[in-house]
C-alpha cells in the first residue's frame, strides 16, 4: 500500500529542493537542482523564473509516478524579500529581481522623506532600512519607475505566495512573508503602513490567508490540498514551537546567522534597528523578534583566505574538534580574555594570516571572532532573565569550535545544537498537519547535544 506523504518545495537562492515527508515526519524522498541565473533588464543578476516554474510541474509528475507514496499534500517554503508581480492572467510581467540589487538613492530619500523619517519609519514597520531587502521597496520601485508595467500589476505575490498560485490559480498573501521585514506592516497598528494605500499598492495585494490554509490543485484529477507557502526563517520556527513549550531562543544558522525570539514582545527601539533588529511574524500572526549576523558568509571569505595561506583544502575544518589549549594560547598571545564581554579587534578577520603558528590555530580565531560576533547580536534579543535554552541549529550547530565557543559566552543558558531533518521544510509540512496527516504530532522531532561550558583554568 502506498505511504501517504506531503511534497515540500524548499526555495533556497542557490539549491531548490523536493522533499517527502511521511506521516511520522520521517524524510523519505529528496531531490535537488540548480538554475542557471538570468539577468533582468539593468543586467543584474536574477532567478530564473520560467525555470523555478517548470520544475514544479515537472517534480509533481515525477512523484506522482512513484507507486511507493501517494502525495496528499504540497507546501512551499522559499527566501524572503522577491515578489513576483502577475497580470489577470496569471502571468509575470517583470524579472523576479534579487534582493540584493542596488536601490536608487534619490528614491530611497523620497520614499522616508514622505513617510516620516528612517527612523521613524524602521520603529513602525520593525524593519532596518534595507533597500531592496524591503520587499515593499521594491513595489514602490516599480511604481516610480515603471509606471506602465504597474498599472498592468493584477497581484505582487511574495515568491512563497506565486509558486502555491502556480498550482491553485488563487493569489493569497501570508503573514510570514509580509511581516520579513519588507516596510509594508505596522507592527504598532497590526496593519498594512498607510504608504501601502496611499501609494496604491494595497490594491495590488492579494487577500490575506492563515498560513495553515490549503485550497485544492486546479489541474485535472488531482485531490491535492495545497498550501499557501512560508517564509523560510518563519518555516524554521515552527518545528521548535511545536515541540518546545517552555522559552527559548533559536539561532538559525546559515548565509546569515538569525537569531529568534518568539517570547519576546516588545517593540523594537532605535538602537535595535541601527543593529540590525527585525521583526517576523510568525505562522500564527505574533512577532518574533531577530537580530541578522552575516556569520555565514563571512566564514565562507574568510576561511578562503585561510586555506589559500596554509594551502590547507577547505573541507579539513568542517570537523575540527575545539581545542581550549589554543585558547588559552591565543589569549595569551593577543593579550585579551575571551569572555570578559570586551570589544576588540578581530584576531583573524581582516588580519593577516601568517600571525598565527599553523592552521588549528588561525581558525581557532577565526571562529572566536565569530562567536563574539554571534553573542553581541544574540543578546540583542535575548533580554528575558528567565529563558534558558539557546538551539543552534544550520551550519554552524555541526561546528564543534563554534558550539563550545558559544557555550561558553552563554554561561546564564543551557546552548544545545539542534539537529533535524531539514527545519524549514518539515515547518511548512507542520504547518498543514491536519490537512494530509492522519497520525497526532510526533513529540521527538528534534535531536538535541548539549554543550556544557567548559572550564579554562
Amino acid at each position: 500500500m502506498p505511504k501517504p506523504v506531503i511534497a515540500i518545495f524548499d526555495v533556497g537562492k542557490t539549491n531548490k529542493k523536493l522533499f517527502l515527508f511521511d506521516e511520522d515526519y520521517q524524510l523519505v524522498y529528496e531531490r535537488s537542482a540548480r538554475f542557471i541565473e538570468v539577468t533582468d533588464e539593468d543586467g543584474e543578476p536574477c532567478e530564473n523564473l520560467d525555470s523555478l516554474r517548470l520544475s514544479v510541474f515537472d517534480s509533481l509528475r515525477e512523484i506522482g509516478r512513484l507507486r511507493d507514496f501517494d502525495v496528499r499534500a504540497v507546501n512551499f517554503s522559499t527566501y524572503g524579500a522577491s515578489l513576483v508581480y502577475i497580470d489577470e492572467d496569471g502571468r509575470p510581467l517583470t524579472p523576479l529581481y534579487n534582493y540584493l540589487k542596488t536601490y536608487p538613492e534619490v528614491l530611497k530619500q523620497k520614499f522616508y522623506e514622505d513617510y516620516g523619517g528612517e527612523e521613524q519609519f524602521a520603529t513602525e514597520t520593525a524593519s532596518p532600512v534595507l533597500g531592496s531587502l524591503n520587499s515593499g521597496m521594491q513595489i514602490y520601485r516599480l511604481k516610480h519607475e515603471q509606471p506602465q508595467v504597474f498599472a498592468r500589476v493584477s497581484h505582487a505575490l511574495h515568491l512563497p505566495q506565486y509558486m502555491s498560485f502556480l498550482l491553485t490559480g488563487r493569489p493569497c498573501s501570508d503573514l510570514t512573508s509580509i511581516g520579513c521585514h519588507t516596510n509594508l506592516w505596522n507592527f504598532t497598528g497590526g496593519k498594512y503602513h498607510r504608504w501601502v494605500h496611499q501609494e496604491g499598492v494595497a490594491d495590488k495585494l492579494a487577500p490575506i490567508v492563515p498560513a495553515d490554509e490549503v485550497y485544492p490543485a486546479v489541474f485535472p484529477g488531482s485531490n491535492l490540498n495545497i498550501g499557501t507557502g512560508l517564509h523560510d526563517s518563519s518555516a524554521a520556527l515552527i518545528p521548535y514551537l511545536t515541540n518546545f513549550q517552555e522559552p527559548f531562543v533559536l539561532i538559525s544558522t546559515g548565509t546569515w546567522c538569525i537569531t529568534l525570539n518568539p517570547f519576546d514582545h516588545s517593540p523594537l527601539s532605535a538602537s535595535d534597528l541601527a543593529n540590525d533588529c527585525l521583526c517576523y511574524l510568525q505562522y500564527k500572526g505574533k512577532p518574533v523578534k531577530a537580530a541578522r549576523l552575516f556569520a555565514g558568509y563571512t566564514h565562507e571569505q574568510e576561511l578562503k583566505r585561510l586555506t589559500a595561506h596554509f594551502m590547507q583544502p577547505a573541507a579539513k575544518f568542517r570537523h575540527t574538534r575545539f581545542d581550549p589549549l589554543i585558547l588559552r594560547r591565543l589569549e595569551a598571545k593577543f593579550k585579551f580574555k575571551f569572555t570578559d564581554g570586551v570589544n576588540r579587534e578581530p584576531l583573524f578577520i581582516g588580519q593577516v594570516p601568517s600571525r598565527f603558528e599553523n592552521d588549528s590555530e588561525a581558525y581557532h580565531a577565526l571562529m572566536i571572532d565569530l562567536a563574539l560576533q554571534q553573542e553581541q547580536s544574540t543578546r540583542l534579543v535575548l533580554k528575558d532573565a528567565a529563558l534558558r535554552r539557546i538551539f543552534v541549529d544550520g551550519g554552524f550547530g555541526k561546528n564543534d569550535v563554534y558550539m563550545n565557543l558559544v557555550s561558553m559566552l552563554f554561561p546564564g543558558q543551557e546552548v544545545y545544537a539542534a539537529s533535524m531533518a531539514q527545519a524549514t521544510a518539515m515547518g511548512a509540512a507542520l504547518c498543514i498537519h491536519r490537512h494530509w496527516n492522519s497520525k497526532n504530532l510526533p513529540a521527538n522531532m528534534i535531536d538535541l547535544k548539549y554543550y556544557a561550558r567548559l572550564p579554562l583554568s
